[in-house]
């Protein structure tokens, strides 16, 4: 196996905390999925806007496919392109044949979740070397990275590079962003981005999620447009006991009532409400703005749909059984990791990013031999298909500052360029593996990582930009495969909304407004508050201001136009 096993992240996450475990999963994993979209954008300061839209395709780079590696399985309906061959170092392709950094020094600050390296370490020295830039590393604790950001952002010494999360942007930092960081047009737009060829590669729907302010400002991570939230379960504990993969929320329940036995120290699931979310087709997450839709010439706001309710509901009566475990209905899971309870057979299902479809098989392939974890296919509630909602397809931006000088930008592009290479190449492989017989050694194919790789290449350069989304797992090629079709599958279900891919930010008089739901939802499936609460919230809610951003949304969506479908 490959010891550098994704952090796991909670089994019932809020949605800031998903998204963090999902980045350390992400910047962990090389070669594994890469971040999950995240929340939040920004246009125009306290008044709030778009950037996307009918003006958006003038600003918007060239889309030009790469031809130098040629994926074992193509993308599809909003999947990520997947690898499932054996790794052949010795052919390797060549994504950048010449350096196109000047030699200059260029500062980046970014979320980092660990131990930072010393600066002078191999794997910088040797990116640094590739790239033909001087890289200084300004490496914050991700876990507080809202703080730091804020007191960097309101100073006047910024460095040329920082790394915003979608998570991240809210306050003043939207605001901050379109105040304090440079227009990339000039370098990227239209057929300028032909000189960097990787990042000419990224979709076109990333780049427009990296529009501020009427300006191309952000380089950024592209994700799949497939929800990254799948029910994961025991497979090899539901072949030996002969339990079929429910098709419905009601064979969903009976097979919680088949699995669960208190007294034998066993439950079927975990908080399974995003689950119901997707099964009952409630609006992506509370992700701004997927959450509202145009339906029959009005806008709607998920919260207010029946699906929500009833979803909630369902989810309720999972826990009010004695379906789920313990730590969930304590709130536990949302702080601890639900990988040992899970190997030991205490629950057999729980939702979490698609990461750890790789990373729970990866850490129990030597001690267990016989786990096996596997995803359901998302079920409409009914028994028909799923309504399946587009999450963004990028979330993790680097800003360039206002203050650099074209040879610093150029130099930033230079990084960029080396690190958007895709799999397979002698690029990609130094981004995120280091230097072979340094960081890491190659045996049968499969690339595993030294002491000194999991010490020194962790998340930092995979931070600027990335290649389109990949899986690729040559220690566990049959769960990649299984990854890319789950994904296409569900991607054939799936649908964008009103907003799909556009960078807002809502004015800041809303800024709060929906801030209680996500603790309302848990209390209710607890058990500890009533459906009746819910739409008493939803009610105030239009009340305090959710009629107006409603008149205020669907007025920017007669401006800019709706998002394709």
């Amino acid at each position: 196996m490959t010891p550098n096993t994704a952090t796991s992240g909670p089994s019932a996450p809020s949605r800031r905390s998903f998204l963090a475990s999902t980045a350390v999963a992400a910047a962990a994993v090389a070669g594994g999925m890469p971040l999950l979209a995240a929340c939040g954008g920004s246009d125009s300061g306290s008044g709030g806007g778009t950037s996307a839209g009918k003006s958006a395709k003038k600003l918007l780079p060239a889309y030009v496919a790469t031809n130098v590696v040629t994926p074992d399985i193509a993308a599809k309906n909003g999947s990520a392109v997947g690898f499932t061959s054996k790794l052949d170092i010795a052919g390797l392709k060549t994504s950048v044949p010449k350096k196109l950094g000047k030699g200059g020094k260029v500062s980046i600050m970014s979320p980092f979740w660990g131990s930072p390296p010393k600066s002078d370490n191999a794997y910088y020295k040797a990116m640094n070397d590739l790239i033909g830039v001087d890289v200084a590393w300004q490496n914050q604790d991700g876990n507080t990275y809202d703080q730091k950001l804020g007191a960097v952002l309101a100073s006047s010494d910024i460095p040329d590079v920082v790394v915003i999360p979608g998570w991240n942007m809210g306050g003043k930092i939207p605001s901050a962003i379109i105040g304090k960081f440079a227009d990339l047009g000039p370098y990227l737009s239209g057929d300028a981005i032909k000189q960097y060829p990787n990042l000419a590669a990224i979709p076109t729907d990333a780049w427009q999620r990296s529009l501020f302010g009427g300006k191309l400002r952000g380089l950024p991570q592209p994700s799949p447009y497939v929800t990254g939230i799948v029910p994961l379960y025991r497979k090899d504990i539901f072949d030996k006991e002969g339990y079929q993969v429910p098709t419905s929320a009601d064979e969903f329940m009976a097979l919680c009532k088949e699995i669960a036995n208190a007294k034998a120290k066993r439950w079927a699931c975990l908080d399974m409400k995003w689950t119901a979310f997707q099964s009952f087709g409630v609006l992506s997450g509370s992700e701004k703005p997927l959450g509202w839709n145009l339906v029959d010439g009005k806008l709607v706001y998920r919260i207010e749909t029946q699906e929500y309710l009833e979803a909630l509901e369902w989810t309720r009566k999972l826990f009010a059984a004695g379906y789920v475990h313990p730590d969930a209905k304590l709130g536990k899971s949302a702080a601890t990791d639900p990988g040992p309870k899970f190997a030991a057979g205490e629950f057999l299902i729980y939702a979490q990013n698609i990461s750890q479809w790789w990373s729970r098989t990866a850490e129990q392939a030597t001690q267990n031999p016989d786990y096996k974890i596997w995803g359901m296919d998302i079920f409409g509630h009914d028994g028909g298909s799923p309504t399946l909602w587009a999450e963004q397809p990028a979330g993790i931006f680097a800003f360039v500052s206002k203050k650099a000088s074209e040879s610093v930008i150029r130099d930033v592009l230079a990084v960029a360029n080396v690190t958007a290479a895709p799999y397979g190449t002698k690029e990609y492989m130094l981004t995120n593996y280091g230097v072979e017989g340094t960081h890491y050694t190659v045996k049968n194919g499969v690339p595993t990582k030294t002491d000194q790789g999991n010490n020194e290449v962790i998340n930092a350069y995979v931070m600027v930009a990335s290649p389109t989304a990949t899986i690729a797992h040559p220690d566990f090629p049959e769960v990649a495969k299984a990854q890319v079709e789950w994904q296409q599958r569900m991607g054939a279900f799936t649908k964008k909304s009103s907003f799909y891919g556009m960078q807002i930010t809502e004015p800041s008089r809303y800024t709060n407004l929906s801030n209680d739901f996500e603790q309302l939802e848990d209390d209710i499936v607890r058990g500890r508050k009533k459906i009746s609460d819910m739409q008493q919230a939803v009610s105030d809610w239009r009340s305090k201001g959710g009629d107006s951003l409603r008149d205020w949304y669907k007025k920017l969506l007669d401006e800019s136009g709706p998002a394709a479908s």
